[in-house]
């Protein structure tokens, strides 16, 4: 831009300020007058004499004059010189006769063409490459020593409870699943089987084939001893649904026909990973969602369906007092996707790790350390609105009712009245998206307080007729 402007000046400034005025007789100079500016003049009258030359392209313009003004000597003679402009100021008369225009571009600075080396383009390219090992070596290495830990943390557990690898298949023999159970029930050990035994029949599980994907993990038929067991693996990041679970499913006096039967938890190391096995009874007839996508169901199904599901909410609601009493539960994730459908079409309640704990023994509520919240989907209002009491215990067995009563809305949807049964749809189906968020949920049950439809021929069928 330099040369553009110094081009500019000098074919912009008036003909009598290059070249001298004709009746100047103050100018104490007289300069050579060549280039556009001139005219037909030769010479001129002023205060400095300039040669100059603009490379304006593939052109060069060339001009000779005199300033006759200090301020533009002061401002034009003092341009320095580029690769394309030059300015060469005199003051002697006539001295910018010798100046030849031709070489003054040769003496301006030259830029230099940046060379570089092949040992910089070397470290430009491979630099980022050593960068990117580095990290991966350093997370590679971070892994392993979280994986370190924790099998640190296994095996201290197992001294603790007495475990030795060579000896521990004795504590099962060759027991069944319903011996095994049977004995923990009488023999005083609550609800799970000693930590022995489970670590023993987690170690010894064959899985066949996986049954399910959730936000947890993957869930998987096994089999021990010839009997089908449901592994529920959780993926390392949910290590605290894991713990929280088997914590829960552990508790004294859980065991119950309406709650997933638990058998075992292990934290294991197969293929240079570590897992988190929650072992449970298995039910082929999947979850009550999945159940009720393949079939409807007549109104006998229905109701112990109904049953089954409220029979379990009660024993975990309910505080069993005494030594080895029971704590009331609270379950705060309950959907047809966390019920499982037994042979016998009956229901049990599973996937406690969103669970809450409460007894009046110490008044203590223990919510766990699970930041996770339930479903948006089955979440109640008070839940939606934020205005639910978080310390308050029977708050969050509401909870539970409100997303039971959706259950039972989307059980008697598939249930045949009057001949007919609908296709099955969760609740909300025709009113949020397929993955609601918490504003969808919002402002349809908080805001425009809707509610499953209810079809009126479930109040006139003859055979529900009296259970409604």
């Amino acid at each position: 831009m330099a040369q553009w402007s110094i081009l500019a000046l000098l074919l912009l400034i008036p003909k009598n300020f290059l070249c001298g005025a004709e009746d100047e007789g103050s100018s104490s100079l007289q300069c050579i007058c060549e280039g556009s500016t001139c005219g037909t003049k030769t010479e001129c009258n002023g205060l400095r004499c300039f040669a100059s030359v603009t490379q304006n392209g593939d052109v060069s313009v060339y001009q000779k004059g005199c300033f006759d003004s200090l301020e533009k000597v002061e401002m034009l003679c003092k341009i320095l010189p580029s690769e394309r402009s030059v300015v060469r100021c005199c003051n002697e008369s006539l001295c910018n006769r010798n100046i030849t225009a031709m070489p003054l571009l040769s003496q301006a600075p030259k830029e230099e063409p940046i060379d570089y080396s092949v040992e910089t383009l070397i470290i430009f390219v491979v630099s980022p490459v050593i960068v990117l090992v580095v990290l991966s070596v350093v997370a590679v290495l971070i892994c392993r020593k979280i994986h370190q830990n924790r099998m640190q943390r296994l095996h201290a557990h197992d001294a603790e409870n007495g475990a030795i690898d060579g000896l521990i298949a004795s504590n099962v023999g060759d027991s069944t699943l319903a011996d095994l159970l049977d004995h923990s029930r009488t023999s005083g050990s609550g609800s799970g089987l000693p930590f022995l035994v489970q670590r023993t029949v987690a170690r010894q599980i064959t899985l066949m084939e996986c049954v399910g994907k959730g936000r947890y993990g993957e869930v998987w038929r096994g089999q021990w001893q010839g009997e089908n067991v449901a592994v529920k693996i959780f993926s390392s990041r949910d290590e605290k649904s894991w713990f929280r679970e088997t914590e829960i499913y552990n508790t004294v006096l859980l065991r119950h026909e309406n709650i997933l039967g638990f058998i075992a938890s292990d934290m294991t190391s197969r293929n240079s990973s570590t897992q988190l096995w929650l072992i449970t009874h298995y039910h082929e007839n999947g979850s009550l969602y999945d159940y009720l996508q393949r079939n409807a169901v007549d109104t006998v199904v229905c109701l112990n369906f109904a049953l089954s599901i409220a029979n379990g909410l009660v024993h975990i609601h309910n505080e069993i007092f005494g030594t080895e009493g029971k704590p009331a539960i609270a379950h705060r994730d309950l959907k047809s996707k966390n019920i499982l459908v037994k042979k016998n079409l009956h229901c049990c309640i599973a996937d406690l790790g969103l669970a809450v704990m409460h007894s009046q023994t110490n008044n203590q509520l223990d919510v766990g350390n699970n930041p996770k919240v339930g479903t948006k989907r089955y979440m109640a209002p008070e839940v939606l609105e934020e205005s639910i009491q978080v310390d308050c215990f029977d708050a969050y067995k509401r909870v539970d009712i409100w997303a039971f009563g959706l259950v039972l809305w989307e059980v008697t949807r598939r249930t045949f009245s009057n001949g007919i049964a609908e296709e099955y749809k969760p609740p909300f189906y025709d009113l949020v998206p397929n993955d609601p968020s918490f504003e969808d949920m919002r402002k349809i049950v908080c805001v425009e307080q809707q509610r499953p439809n209810i079809p009126n021929r479930w109040f006139s069928d003859p055979s529900t007729l009296g259970h409604y």
